[in-house]
């Protein structure tokens, strides 16, 4: 990673003698609204060819590359200890007994290795929180894969990734080419963790002289107090549900509902020259086509299922946008995320008309002259989805309270290969968190010529999860046929290069 050097001071958040880093209130607002029904951890599938010899990559060759980057996110060492009568927020504190080992696990599959035994894998290993005495982060080295392939799941929590003071770790393990990056070797040693005596005072003296960290505490006490009521409420009422025989009501055509404590995990790939063919006929740009396919796969989607739209015309979308904020102070990613909401109109039938309206909606955030770029985006160094998809699922859970029945996470990657030790990555999926009483989520990750959906459902709520992935595939198809007819429509002096065909399942 370019702009960061290996021990730089700007990015190692080591406690000092008598300095203690403090978990920030947005970082603890994370992990205190976090239960078993809403872990808040975000998720990637990479897909890898291996290659084949003495070379290959395997589960030992990713721990010595993890090992080898690892010094580049120091978060990832540490661990959260809290503060004695909780009079302050936790603090980070370096594992000193950190075990690589328990963070980097070996998993494999059974024969044929399917894409759906894949995803069976992943939806058990997401829905699990992670361990919060330990760093919170987990990879998965996934060998079995049909065709000699392998696969990486990562888990970081929300808490870890801020786009500033840390970046994914995803971000680091990959390089343009085959060949690995030498690297100064890492002569990391954790600090001594401050005793219980020590964090009480010093958390004394800060609310003494600092008000701010006072007023943090009272806030995030208040926070805690209404969210174990709100959980002794829920308890009661399935209490109540399960004495009566009655279930919850599922409202008709409506995404939103409560969640169980298992997910379900479905994954879409296309190709993006049919993305850009249909922005070349129709306007618009690449995310607009995007979130004209998702707007086409949910009306498909509702429509084929047992219960009727409802009366439902819209879906109220969070889609989290990159800006550019000259006042704020350059980052190694270069930009911020922000909040945009998009009403995705599933009520109309016209897949072109749903394109421009989708188009229209994001015509205001473009002319701010804020708006970034994909190209721009596209070219950060390091695999910078991971982290642009961290902070998206933490804005989106930031916005829970403007209503918004869908988050959607769409980041542009690099159109080139990249290499995890030497092994290609062939696909990444995002796994995008859920939120409470919303039970869907989609993130999309452009690489290298493909356009890859990660769709995170409630096992429960969305027993169906599968049909809407279906359902994307058969909304871009029809763009796609749109499109393509529509130019050989046009007079020939206006007619564009035709795009190939795209190949049916």
């Amino acid at each position: 990673m370019g702009p960061v050097a290996r021990g730089s001071p700007g990015v190692a958040d080591r406690l000092e003698d008598d300095v203690v880093d403090r978990v920030r209130p947005r970082d603890l607002t994370f992990l205190a609204e976090e239960t078993p029904e809403t872990p808040l951890h975000n998720a990637t599938i990479e897909i890898f060819d291996p290659g084949e010899g003495e070379g290959a990559f395997d589960h030992a060759r990713l721990i010595e590359l993890i090992r080898d980057r690892i010094a580049f996110v120091p978060r990832y060492r540490q661990r959260l200890q809290s503060v004695p009568g909780h009079l302050a927020n936790p603090v980070w504190v370096d594992d000193e007994n950190f075990d690589i080992g328990f963070h980097v696990r070996r998993s494999a599959l059974p024969r044929p290795g399917t894409s759906a035994q894949l995803l069976e894998l992943v939806s058990r290993i997401v829905s699990r929180p992670l361990d919060r005495s330990r760093p919170l982060w987990e990879i998965y080295f996934v060998e079995g894969l049909e065709g000699g392939r392998v696969a990486l799941l990562s888990k970081t929590h929300q808490a870890l990734v801020d786009g500033v003071h840390t970046v994914d770790l995803g971000q680091l393990l990959l390089d343009l080419q085959p060949e690995s990056r030498e690297l100064e070797p890492d002569d990391w040693a954790p600090r001594r963790s401050p005793n219980p005596a020590t964090l009480l005072s010093g958390a004394v003296r800060e609310n003494l002289t600092d008000p701010g960290v006072l007023l943090d505490s009272v806030r995030t006490g208040s926070r805690a107090l209404a969210r174990e009521a709100d959980r002794r409420s829920e308890r009661v009422r399935s209490f109540v549900a399960a004495a009566t025989g009655r279930r919850p009501k599922r409202q008709r055509g409506v995404i939103n509902g409560p969640l169980s404590q298992q997910r379900r995990v479905v994954t879409v790939e296309t190709k993006l020259a049919d993305y850009r063919t249909v922005r070349q006929a129709h306007g618009g740009t690449v995310n607009d086509v995007i979130l004209a396919t998702v707007t086409g796969a949910l009306r498909a989607w509702l429509m084929t299922r047992s219960e009727s739209m409802g009366g439902l015309r819209q879906v109220r979308a969070v889609v989290p946008v990159s800006v550019i904020d000259e006042e704020l102070e350059a980052t190694s990613l270069g930009s911020q995320i922000a909040a945009h909401f998009v009403d995705l109109p599933i009520g109309e039938a016209s897949p072109v008309v749903r394109l421009h309206q989708v188009s229209y909606s994001f015509q205001a955030h473009k002319d701010t002259g804020r708006s970034v770029a994909a190209n721009r985006l596209a070219g950060i160094a390091g695999f910078a989805p991971t982290t642009f998809h961290a902070i998206g699922s933490r804005v989106a859970a930031t916005e829970l309270r403007r209503g918004y029945q869908l988050s959607v996470t769409n980041v542009p990657g690099p159109q080139a290969p990249l290499y995890a030790a030497g092994a290609r990555m062939l696909a990444s999926f995002p796994v995008p968190p859920l939120t409470a009483g919303h039970p869907l989520a989609i993130g999309v990750t452009s690489y290298d010529g493909g356009v890859f959906y990660g769709i995170t459902a409630d096992r429960d709520w969305i027993p169906d999860a599968e049909l809407l992935g279906a359902c994307v595939r058969e909304a871009l198809d029809e763009l796609l046929d749109l499109s393509t007819a529509s130019r050989e429509r046009a007079p020939r002096g206006r007619r564009g290069p035709r795009a190939k065909p795209k190949p049916r399942d």
